[in-house]
């Protein structure tokens, strides 16, 4: 029995675009992000926790799929790098905050996956990031955006695929772990707990985003 631990419905689409069949046991836990935690720390612990706590409630033959997306803004200032965590917007202002903050600029999407199997608590983690190019929305596009509700439960106040908007000019690495679960990453770990593909998953992505996947071939080699 596979469960994915998250009430998404991009994860869900997602999952199904590898074939699997699957059931929903959403896990809920605190997302704060803790003083000084680098992205990479953050979106595993979150990850790990999901999954834990799913475990918690899962029947023994279960492998539990979570995983956790956050967005991160660079910066270099006199010499140092900072780096800013932008989860979910609390309301509406923040999101334009967000919004106008990665308008035309570089910014990184990290997305961190925990495999579990409930049966005896074997647990996988792995990490996906991709560098992510914003265009020139004007202040216009923006508000319409907002207007929809959309940003409010975005990492980054932002979805790449949301017809209307289409904040995104370019991604250099995986397209789906920028909507929020790395196809090919997963399908590499769940081979470890014994699940192949049912089906093509790199044509299935280019059939929905009209992306290709740059990686999967290694990724499954590996």
């Amino acid at each position: 029995m596979l469960l994915l631990a998250s009430n998404s419905p991009r994860r869900k689409q997602l999952l199904k675009l590898g074939g699997w069949d699957f059931d929903i046991l959403a896990a809920e836990i605190d997302e704060r992000v803790l003083d000084g935690e680098p992205p990479a720390d953050y979106v595993r612990r979150l990850a790990g926790s999901k999954a834990q706590a799913a475990a918690l409630r899962a029947p023994q033959d279960a492998i539990i799929v979570a995983a956790d997306t956050t967005v991160v803004d660079v910066r270099h200032e006199q010499g140092e790098t900072r780096e800013l965590i932008l989860g979910k917007p609390g309301d509406a202002a923040e999101a334009g905050q967000m919004l106008r903050l990665l308008r035309g600029r570089v910014h990184y999407v990290y997305t961190a996956i925990a495999v579990m199997r409930a049966s005896d608590g074997s647990f996988l983690q792995d990490t996906c990031v991709t560098d992510v190019t914003m265009r020139q929305y004007s202040d216009e596009e923006l508000q319409t955006y907002i207007d929809t509700g959309d940003p409010l439960d975005k990492a980054g106040a932002y979805a790449i695929q949301h017809a209307g908007f289409h904040p995104v000019a370019k991604v250099n690495g995986c397209y789906t772990n920028v909507v929020g679960l790395p196809l090919c990453h997963l399908a590499r770990m769940l081979r470890k707990f014994g699940i192949r593909l049912d089906r093509d998953l790199p044509q299935a992505c280019m059939d929905t985003f009209n992306e290709e996947c740059p990686i999967f071939e290694q990724l499954l080699e590996e």
